[in-house]
């Protein structure tokens, strides 16, 4: 984690945050070398409510090999 006074994040805030966020590095934000801030980046943003992308994600389960085909006989066994 970076540390930076709190006078050069003042005059440099901007460009500080942008990367911040580009970078995913929090930065501590010191006054007189003691600790007064700590700049994170945000939680990666939830899927809309109701949205189909990602929806079913872990409710899937596998049974059996399923690279082997069937053999002949065999389709109407397995539902």
């Amino acid at each position: 984690m970076e540390t930076i006074a709190i006078s050069k994040f003042k005059a440099t805030c901007l460009s500080l945050l942008d990367r911040v966020k580009k970078t995913g590095q929090p930065l501590l934000i010191t006054k007189r070398g003691e600790p007064v801030a700590q700049v994170v980046p945000p939680a990666p943003p939830e899927p809309p409510a109701g949205s189909a992308f990602g929806s079913m994600a872990g409710s899937a389960e596998i049974l059996g090999d399923i690279v082997e085909p069937l053999g002949e006989g065999e389709w109407e066994a397995h539902q």
